[in-house]
């Protein structure tokens, strides 16, 4: 496989987003790479472009795998201490930005879509977690499956906007939009396995990579439900909600070209990916938040209110697989 066991770079969470990357002119100077560095994770940090930075230190393969230790030239600018934090799957941000609070009314359902969680949706209508988890019966992990229920106390029957980075003004059309409506086209053309035949994917596949196949059973339910139609409004597709440039780093760890929109690699995606992460990570635990958040933010600056929520839900949905 392309990734050895000490190799330090690790491509985004599967769904992740980034801030928009320019180059950088002027000096540049040294740096050594670190557990956990990615060239996407430096470039925002030196706030230049992976291309930049393949180019001026003549990265061979794209650069897209970088060592522990290896020396690289970087603009030499004071690095963003501050970094932009990618949106949760529910548009959440580390400023706290959330829909405004719904006047009380009548109590609403919401269904549950991939990617979600209790923290997310209490954020998006304005609610305490606690009264949510309350009104629904739920214990303080709030585990959450797609296609769920949830009782929404005090809210009106109109639907409420969904949370949206700060950075992002509300009349701004999403720029993943095009790519999404483009993703859920194409699923809807093809033939999809049923949620008992993909999870009988899911579990060969990782059994054949050496992933315990019940974590990947769980990952796989809560990104989506076992539905490989399933595309986020960051257009992260198919039953393990990958990226495009997710898709392109597990194509290098599978040694072909994977298909996101075919059900049986996208699994192989999401399997190897977490075989990659599961081998550079100290825990379980912050493996399954590098899935949902990356390993270099995790490792930078720890583990996010939803990042949380969501290993929380992961574990226990893994004790039923």
């Amino acid at each position: 496989m392309p990734l050895a066991a000490d190799v330090a770079t690790l491509a985004p969470a599967p769904h992740a987003l980034f801030a928009p990357l320019t180059a950088v002119s002027g000096s540049w100077k040294t740096i050594v790479v670190r557990p956990g560095d990615t060239l996407w994770d430096l470039a925002i940090r030196y706030r230049t472009t992976p291309q930049a930075l393949v180019a001026k230190n003549r990265l061979r393969g794209g650069g897209h795998l970088l060592a522990v230790g290896q020396k690289l030239l970087v603009p030499g600018a004071t690095p963003s201490k501050t970094p932009s934090r990618p949106p949760s799957k529910t548009g959440s941000t580390a400023s706290g930005t959330t829909s405004p609070k719904t006047p009380t009314g009548s109590t609403r359902t919401h269904v549950v879509t991939a990617g979600e969680t209790m923290t997310g949706i209490a954020r998006r209508y304005g609610l305490s977690l606690t009264k949510l988890l309350a009104a629904n019966r739920l214990p303080n992990s709030g585990t959450i499956f797609v296609g769920q229920r949830i009782r929404v106390p005090g809210a009106t029957s109109a639907s409420p906007a969904p949370a949206k980075p700060s950075a992002k003004p509300a009349n701004k059309p999403s720029p993943y939009a095009a790519a999404v409506a483009h993703s859920k086209a194409l699923l809807a053309g093809r033939s999809v396995p049923s949620r008992t035949t993909t999870a009988a994917m899911i579990r060969t596949t990782a059994l054949r990579h050496g992933v315990d196949p019940r974590l990947a059973l769980a990952i796989g339910w809560q990104e989506s439900g076992w539905n490989q139609r399933a595309v986020s409004y960051t257009n992260a597709v198919g039953v393990m909600q990958i990226m495009p440039i997710s898709g392109t780093w597990a194509a290098q760890l599978a040694g072909r070209k994977l298909d996101l929109y075919d059900a049986a690699d996208n699994i192989t995606a999401g399997v190897l990916i977490l075989r990659a992460l599961q081998r550079s990570a100290d825990t379980r635990e912050q493996a399954i938040a590098a899935y949902y958040q990356g390993l270099s933010s995790v490792r930078s600056r720890g583990l996010y209110t939803d990042t949380k929520a969501y290993v929380a839900s992961i574990l226990k949905i893994y004790t039923r697989m």
